[in-house]
């Protein structure tokens, strides 16, 4: 994602806050299945340095755990926290995966209801 408009769009979704990060996850609802990622650090975690080597973090991250757990047609938005570049990255892979799991339980939450209903 590159566009301001595409992160605050994102920022209207669904939220899950994690130790090292806060994913944003919104459904795009314009038939592109694909999985947009966006990742942003502010300047208050620390310098440049340490900011690119958090953005990276995030993009292994994302190429390693988005194609099998993301949410397709949807963008996803990874905000880099404070403790963040200091977690191990096991420790963030297992964040990721826990804060995505339950994206995708509150995205679909009235399935099984509906199924009830009938």
């Amino acid at each position: 994602m590159t566009r301001r408009a595409d992160y605050l769009a994102a920022n209207r979704g669904l939220r899950q806050p994690m130790p090292g990060f806060v994913l944003l996850v919104r459904d795009r609802r314009d038939g592109d299945q694909a999985i947009r990622i966006g990742i942003t650090v502010t300047k208050k975690i620390g310098g440049a340095v340490v900011r690119n080597r958090m953005k990276r973090r995030f993009r292994a991250l994302a190429r390693e755990l988005l194609p099998a757990q993301g949410i397709s047609g949807a963008d996803h938005v990874l905000i880099g926290r404070e403790g963040g570049i200091e977690r191990d990255f096991d420790a963030l892979r297992t964040e990721l995966a826990k804060a995505l799991a339950r994206i995708a339980a509150k995205a679909r939450p009235d399935t099984p209801k509906s199924a009830n209903a009938s």
